[in-house]
């Protein structure tokens, strides 16, 4: 089997590839990269104070459930850009990538012209992380924290559209109830998505599961990147809720609330 994933470069998103690669003879791996020293260099986020030390957990969150950045195992081929360029590239240059069995997208930027008619075409699965129709857009769970629900964050693994995180939805991936605090609470949700993923994808469930299309009447929050300013983050900084607050939260968590949980 060949899997073609469109990513980043973060811990996270290796480890996405490292387990498609532990599944399929071949990977075809397209990362758009961004700094990974988010907050200290001026990049997809800004440099700041205040950013370098929301990072710093986010950073320190990420490794300690993903690692560090390293190289990836052999039968990964890399294509490498820059965040942004995707929609740049003519078709051609991705190659035997488009003749894939199966197309993931996770982290990438938001994906246009021909290459998302192909993507669509193909069936191409998302990893949106945020609980769809509730949080959409940017730094869902982030916003889901901020708004003290924890018990929306996860992620929405949902067809490819080509409207953004708008696809018809296949399932959600929650983190179990855990005593974390938010930001290693995200991380799990992410370990979360790859491990259902992972799952379906193995055991062929994506070829009869059925969508279900979002009610966007459900949204409780839209988010794009320039909402997460600093204010925003030291606010989010200073009234954080608790481990103990988040588990409670978690605990009482209402799963029919959610398409087809996958809890890890």
């Amino acid at each position: 089997m060949k899997i073609t994933v469109f990513t980043s470069n973060q811990p996270r998103h290796l480890a996405l590839i490292e387990s498609l690669a532990s599944i399929a003879d071949t990977v075809y791996a397209v990362q758009e990269c961004n700094t990974v020293f988010p907050g200290q260099v001026q990049d997809f986020f800004r440099k700041s104070d205040t950013m370098q030390n929301y990072f710093s957990h986010v950073v320190a969150a990420e490794q300690s459930v993903f690692g560090r950045p390293r190289f990836t195992p052999t039968n990964v081929r890399h294509l490498l850009i820059k965040m942004g360029d995707l929609n740049l590239l003519e078709l051609g240059a991705l190659g035997p990538a488009l003749e894939a069995d199966t197309f993931v997208v996770f982290g990438s930027s938001y994906i246009k012209g021909p290459l998302i008619d192909k993507l669509v075409e193909r069936k191409a699965l998302n990893i949106h992380m945020g609980t769809s129709p509730y949080y959409r857009g940017s730094s869902c769970n982030f916003w889901a924290l901020y708004d003290n629900h924890p018990e929306y964050v996860g992620a929405t693994i949902h067809r490819l559209s080509k409207g953004l995180d708008s696809g018809p939805m296949l399932f959600h991936a929650l983190p179990k109830a855990t005593l974390v605090d938010g930001f290693k609470l995200g991380m799990l949700a992410v370990r979360a998505a790859h491990a259902g993923l992972i799952d379906a994808i193995t055991n062929k469930r994506f070829e009869n599961m059925p969508t279900v299309f979002q009610n966007k009447e459900m949204l409780i929050r839209y988010t794009r990147n320039s909402d997460f300013t600093d204010d925003c983050a030291q606010e989010y900084l200073f009234r954080s809720q608790s481990p103990e607050a988040i588990m409670a939260a978690l605990e009482k968590r209402d799963l029919t609330a959610f398409l087809n949980p996958f809890l890890l």
